[in-house]
């Protein structure tokens, strides 16, 4: 069983979800297995998530979700949900994938995925809390721990394997026959699903936990009742959520009748805005096909769609402008800008977006002056003000290019303002592998070998990949003993000795790994 598995998991991308398998399971609460272990577990599977090639880094998208998700976090922290130790061990990191389909999954070691298509369908800020607060209360809880203890002979790195295979099932038939293959393989998929009062108990915390961190309870009702009017319908797929957390009449009449005692909350017309945007991001970047861009393109002139005001024509514009951006008709995405801008003039978040979104279009123009100036991107700005992760990321890319090009007194000295925010950045979130990538890049551009070299290595370390952060210490090495010495690269080289030395480490470990499955 164990040699199929891992033959589903080499031979196919793991990204999706539970889109054709029952279940994928959460966390559990039982002491059978350590939170060491269940960490270094849930490092495995990111480990192969972050090598798909429908994992997604998307900063505007990861940070409309971590607005959601800190508050939750901190929500299940006061309640009392999330202990210092669980806190400390724990990655609670996002995985965004492409995958069309509507669904989000916890994973072992406090990681959440959640699919485009889940962005895609919530109309509200408050419908995608809801789902994103039941699967950290599977994380809170230690469901999987739970469910794991009942297979106590089931070695933890067979698991690991066994849900890697059911992340692949839903992309190859193949991967899915393999992972069925003998009735041992059915028995453990079937004890790795929830069971039905581990799904109570989370609706019932996530409800708490989203109400407390200042969500409107509403939205569990209501994305209850999108997904029990799909599960009427006949489920194409499309649905996976509804299989592996399946509802029942009882988990809908619950969360009702809670939302009785509740006192109805008004609309908020800038945040509804701001959710239109970005389930129209989700949409164009699931990467749907060239038809269905240039059908979302062009609904944006549709006498119809014109005469829709607010939320909706936002999300209109949005798509459509993106839409053409991604099919590469710039011109045709610069017409929309106008509209765009008049349409957010009153709501500030809104106006953002736009700007982000003019910046996009800019870089993919090669127009990395208009970049810094969609963005509004001078010296002072940067000394009075840090960016926010999506512009720093969009004018470190845009000022790197234009050192490359040639050094201009305006680029230049933006660029040395993100490299000083990036590396706070990465003090504070050691993890984010795509702030390391961006430094990396412009730190090269200020001819920095040695530096950049190390920040690659990060990156790499970030995203779980031991061997290539090896070798890139080993060239920041390299780079050391053969360039000429720069002020500081004394300290950087012996930065380099120690992390070359955890990496090292890490691999042998993760060789020693899977010398002992064999």
């Amino acid at each position: 069983m164990a040699a199929c598995l891992a033959a589903s998991l080499c031979a196919t991308p793991v990204w999706s979800q539970r889109a054709a398998s029952p279940g994928l399971p959460a966390l559990g609460d039982g002491a059978d297995i350590t939170l060491s272990a269940e960490r270094q577990l849930g490092d495995r599977i990111a480990r192969e998530l972050y090598r798909d090639p429908d994992y997604l880094e998307d900063p505007v998208l990861d940070e409309y979700l971590q607005s959601i998700w800190q508050p939750l976090v901190q929500s299940a922290q006061a309640r009392g949900e999330i202990s210092p130790e669980l806190q400390e061990r724990f990655a609670w990191k996002i995985l965004i994938g492409k995958d069309r389909s509507v669904n989000a999954f916890a994973l072992p070691g406090g990681y959440l995925g959640v699919h485009l298509g889940l962005i895609s369908v919530v109309s509200s800020r408050d419908e995608l809390a809801s789902v994103m607060a039941h699967e950290l209360s599977h994380v809170t809880q230690r469901h999987i721990s739970r469910s794991m203890g009942e297979q106590a002979r089931m070695t933890p790195w067979l698991i690991g394997a066994m849900i890697l295979g059911m992340l692949a099932a839903s992309k190859s038939t193949q991967g899915a026959q393999a992972l069925i293959v003998g009735g041992q393989a059915m028995s453990a998929q079937s004890q790795l699903n929830f069971s039905r009062d581990m799904e109570r108990e989370a609706d019932r915390i996530g409800y708490g936990v989203m109400s407390e961190a200042g969500f409107d309870p509403q939205g569990f009702v209501n994305m209850f009742g999108k997904l029990q009017q799909a599960s009427s319908l006949n489920d194409n797929g499309a649905f996976p959520y509804l299989r592996s957390h399946p509802l029942s009449s009882e988990r809908i009449a619950d969360m009702r009748s809670r939302q009785q005692l509740q006192t109805p909350r008004p609309a908020n017309a800038a945040q509804d805005m701001e959710q239109a945007m970005m389930s129209a991001r989700a949409r164009v970047l699931a990467q749907p096909g060239v038809d269905a861009l240039r059908a979302w393109a062009r609904e944006a002139t549709d006498p119809h769609a014109a005469t829709q005001a607010g939320a909706k024509r936002m999300g209109v514009l949005y798509a459509a402008c993106l839409s053409w951006i991604q099919l590469r008709e710039l011109e045709q995405a610069r017409t929309l800008l106008p509209l765009l801008r008049s349409g957010a003039a009153d709501n500030a978040q809104a106006s953002r977006l736009t700007r982000l979104l003019e910046a996009e279009l800019a870089l993919k123009s090669d127009d990395m002056n208009g970049v810094l100036k969609a963005l509004g991107a001078n010296l002072s700005s940067a000394l009075n003000a840090a960016w926010p992760r999506p512009e720093l990321l969009a004018l470190s890319q845009a000022s790197a290019r234009l050192q490359v090009s040639g050094p201009q007194g305006q680029s230049a000295g933006v660029l040395a303002q993100t490299i000083v925010q990036m590396q706070r950045q990465v003090q504070a979130q050691p993890q984010d592998a795509q702030i390391w990538q961006a430094l990396a890049t412009a730190l090269s551009a200020q001819d920095r070998p040695l530096a950049s070299l190390r920040a690659e290595g990060e990156s790499q370390l970030a995203r779980l990949d031991f061997g290539a952060a090896v070798d890139r210490f080993r060239a920041a090495q390299d780079a050391s003993r053969k360039l000429a010495p720069q002020l500081g690269d004394h300290i950087e080289a012996a930065i380099v000795d120690a992390r070359l030395r955890h990496a090292h480490t890490l691999l042998l470990e993760q060789m020693r790994e899977r010398m002992d499955r064999r």
